[in-house]
């Protein structure tokens, strides 16, 4: 049975992705996450917008994007949010794991606002088919501004 991961794409007025580089990995992310029970597809992406970038998204503004299949065990949702730009550097993980160390690790390392069309060098495999194949991010940008 496969699960779902539930993600958001923050994206800026001037067509750029805000991505996150995994703590130890060599790909970058978008904020994503299992839903906990009860909580919906939109406020699991908005909470890991909080935990893994520390920026506060409110769940009822974010644009449900749809259902993509993202890996053989794993679908992922994906929702959208057009925010003015802020300074990336700002952003701040609060979700941790531990690694084969024992250390604690925030999840995410560092941040950084990516035009749409270094997307497929900056994220993985996976992730780069999904927001190149399964959805076209600048139709995704005008969908947001149109709901503005």
């Amino acid at each position: 049975m496969k699960t779902t991961s539930h993600g958001v794409l923050v994206v800026d007025a001037d067509g750029e992705l805000l991505l996150c580089h995994a703590t130890g990995g060599r790909h970058w992310d978008i904020p994503k996450g299992s839903a906990d029970a009860g909580e919906s597809s939109a406020e699991a992406a908005a909470r890991e917008a909080r935990e893994e970038c520390g920026i506060v998204v409110d769940a009822g503004a974010l644009l449900e994007l749809g259902r993509f299949d993202y890996r053989p065990d794993k679908d992922l949702v994906l929702h959208a949010v057009l925010v003015d730009r802020f300074d990336a550097a700002q952003c701040v993980c609060s979700s941790v794991f531990v690694d084969h160390w024992g250390r604690s690790r925030p999840e995410m390392d560092d941040f950084r606002w990516t035009p749409f069309g270094d997307v497929p060098v900056r994220c993985a495999k996976n992730m780069a088919r999904v927001l190149t194949q399964g959805i076209a991010l600048p139709d995704v940008l005008a969908r947001l501004r149109a709901a503005r």
